[in-house]
This record gives structure tokens, C-alpha cells and sequence, in this order.
């Protein structure tokens, strides 16, 4: 019994300490980490827009590997590690694209349809990976997160369509990186295009930018009415009540109970004639 009691208060200790040791590592490679996952979506927008290059493939390697030793850094000290694995999938897939990318046998197949797929799930893991660094940079997600993550979704969704669906091989397809980002704008705002992507990689990203772009046109709009309604009901001739017109409403109630109260009290106290 005192064995297992000991053995309980070791796995408890080890616990306490893996999660001591990943928040103190994350304090570490916080700034490190966002300075790098926004590279890493320039290096991709660019790969994209402009095409590869040898710099930018050295560059996009080295970082890379950052990325796999710093997941695997924090997957060893997970005090949970399925768990960890299952709220870091897209990670993994986002980590394993690369390395696919890299086996020159694969290169030598020609696969260009499943290339194409790489690079929607590199899109996507990009993004992911763009928005945890703004959330971390940020310190909590509000307006400002919402606005940021929609500029960048919308140039990683730009750069997307422009590489699914450029003009000389689709019929109406996008003839440089500001009529994508023009399209992208249009369908986050849910305004919609004349244009509709042929491709099966460039409607899945149209799908993904619509949903994307349908939840946060409510978010954003929830975000106004509630700036609109703030600022009447700050307005001393407002329809409605504000903060300081609330708490003249409660002095008064609380006046007319403290006088209720008191007539209550004199008439109980006054004798019967």
C-alpha cells in the first residue's frame, strides 16, 4: 500500500514537473517560434506567387527542422502524450508534407496531381500554424486576432488559387497575385465572384475560405453592433441605456426601497387606536 501511495506521489511529481518544464520551454521559444512561423507563411506565399527557388528552399529546410525538433522536444515532455498528439494532428501533418516534398524518388514519379495536394494540406497547415503565432503573440483572441488571421488567410488563400488556378492553364484563371487576392477578398466577405475555381484542390480551398469567411463576416458584424450600441448608449440623449443611466436607475430604486423600508417600520411601530 505505502509502495503504491509512493508510486502515485512520483507519477504526480513527474507530472507537475513535465508541466513546469513545457511552460517554462514555451517562454523560451515563444518569440523565436513567432518570428519563425511568420516566415515560414512568407516563404510559402512566395514559393507560391513567384515559384521555388534554391534560397528559399534552403531557407524553408532549415526551418523546417526547427519546427520538428521543437514538436518533438515538446512530445517528449507531454505528461499526456496521445492527447497531445490527437490536439497536434494538423502539426504533424503540416510537419510530415515537407519531408514527402524532399524524397527525390517521389520527385521522380511526376506525380503532379498529388503534388498539388501536398500543397493544399501545406496551405493549411500554414495557416494553422500563422494563427497559433498570432494568438501567442496576442496574448488572447479578440478583434484584433480576427482582423489579423483574415489578412492572413486571405494571402494564403490568394496564393492558393493563384497556384491552382492560374490564367494560362484555366480558362478565367487568375493573371497575377492581386487578382487572386482580389477574388479572396471577395469570398471571404462573402460578396462571392463571376470566377469559379475548376480544380478540385482550388474548390476545396474556395470551400474552406467561404466557411471561413461566413463565420467570421458574423463575428465581425457582432463586433460592430455592439461598438454602435456602446457608443449610444454612452450619448446622454441615447434610445438606449448606458452605464451611468443604469446606475441612476439603481440609486433610485435603492432610495425608494430604503423608503418603503421606513414606512413599513413606522406604521408597525405605531399603537393600534
Amino acid at each position: 500500500m505505502q509502495d503504491s501511495n509512493r508510486q502515485d506521489a512520483n507519477g504526480r511529481d513527474r507530472t507537475e514537473g513535465n508541466w513546469a518544464l513545457l511552460r517554462e520551454l514555451d517562454s523560451w521559444l515563444r518569440v523565436p517560434m513567432i518570428v519563425l512561423s511568420f516566415a515560414w507563411l512568407v516563404l510559402v506565399v512566395v514559393e507560391l506567387v513567384w515559384g521555388a527557388s534554391h534560397l528559399l528552399e534552403v531557407f524553408g529546410t532549415a526551418i523546417w527542422i526547427v519546427f520538428v525538433l521543437e514538436f518533438m522536444l515538446r512530445l517528449s515532455l507531454a505528461p499526456d502524450r496521445p492527447a497531445f498528439l490527437r490536439a497536434e494532428w494538423l502539426t504533424i501533418i503540416a510537419l510530415i508534407v515537407p519531408a514527402v516534398r524532399m524524397f527525390a524518388a517521389f520527385r521522380a514519379l511526376r506525380l503532379a496531381r498529388a503534388f498539388r495536394g501536398l500543397r493544399l494540406v501545406r496551405l493549411v497547415g500554414t495557416a494553422n500554424r500563422g494563427m497559433n503565432a498570432l494568438k501567442r503573440s496576442l496574448g488572447r483572441r479578440g478583434f484584433g486576432y480576427v482582423m489579423l488571421a483574415t489578412v492572413l488567410v486571405a494571402l494564403l488563400g490568394a496564393a492558393g488559387m493563384l497556384a491552382f488556378e492560374p490564367a494560362p492553364q484555366v480558362p478565367g484563371g487568375f493573371r497575377d497575385f492581386g487578382d487572386a487576392l482580389w477574388w479572396t477578398s471577395m469570398i471571404l466577405t462573402t460578396m462571392g465572384s463571376a470566377f469559379w475555381p475548376q480544380s478540385g484542390e482550388g474548390r476545396l480551398l474556395c470551400l474552406l475560405l467561404s466557411i471561413y469567411g461566413f463565420t467570421v463576416f458574423g463575428y465581425i458584424t457582432a463586433s460592430f453592433a455592439t461598438l454602435f450600441i456602446g457608443h449610444e448608449a454612452s450619448s446622454s440623449d441615447g434610445e438606449v441605456a448606458g452605464p451611468a443611466e443604469l446606475a441612476r436607475i439603481e440609486r433610485e430604486i435603492a432610495l425608494l426601497r430604503s423608503a418603503v423600508l421606513q414606512g413599513s417600520h413606522s406604521q408597525g411601530g405605531r399603537d393600534p387606536a
